[in-house]
């Protein structure tokens, strides 16, 4: 009986303090909001500064969209398109040759002391099974590179696309 009415308290009490009604919130400071979900991979991008569509080569049709933050792209590709990752050429020149090159040259700047290691171009696939649902990359660092983060995955993509239809 006592451990009932402490259980309703605390129950009442918990519910009293971690709720907010809606017409109580307070609109924050958008910087405040992303420091606090830094821990989040992805939810929706955070604090986004574009989104830009990346199309198919040869009929334009839209097949994923990049989204742009200070400190990632997230490419998601579209719900209708299905790629394995093993698909080439994905891991030899997306990944290997085009972030791999950055990577490689992000390494040599954090050996040299130039930028912290923390700060090395790096990425994460995210699969629904073997297919590609999204890719992230973060630390970019260059607006230069974004481009051609973009480009190139628009390119690799499109073949892979290719030669599933092979």
């Amino acid at each position: 009986m006592k451990l009932e009415k402490n259980i309703t308290l605390l129950d009442g009490f918990l519910k009293d303090s971690s709720f907010t009604k809606a017409s109580q919130l307070e609109i924050k400071n958008e910087s405040k909001m992303v420091e606090n979900n830094e821990e989040l991979e992805h939810v929706e991008p955070k604090h986004v500064e574009s989104s830009i569509p990346i199309k198919r080569g040869n009929d334009g049709k839209i097949i994923a969209n990049a989204y742009v933050t200070p400190d990632q792209v997230s490419i998601i590709l579209d719900k209708q398109v299905i790629i394995n990752a093993d698909t080439p050429p994905f891991k030899s020149f997306f990944l290997d040759r085009i972030i791999g090159e950055m990577k490689k040259k992000d390494s040599t700047e954090a050996e040299n002391g130039k930028i912290q290691k923390e700060s090395i171009i790096d990425y994460i696939i995210n699969k629904n099974g073997t297919d590609i649902r999204e890719i992230i990359i973060k630390n970019y660092r260059q607006k230069e590179r974004v481009t051609e983060l973009i480009n190139t995955a628009g390119w690799s993509l499109t073949r892979m696309l290719e030669n599933i239809s092979k």
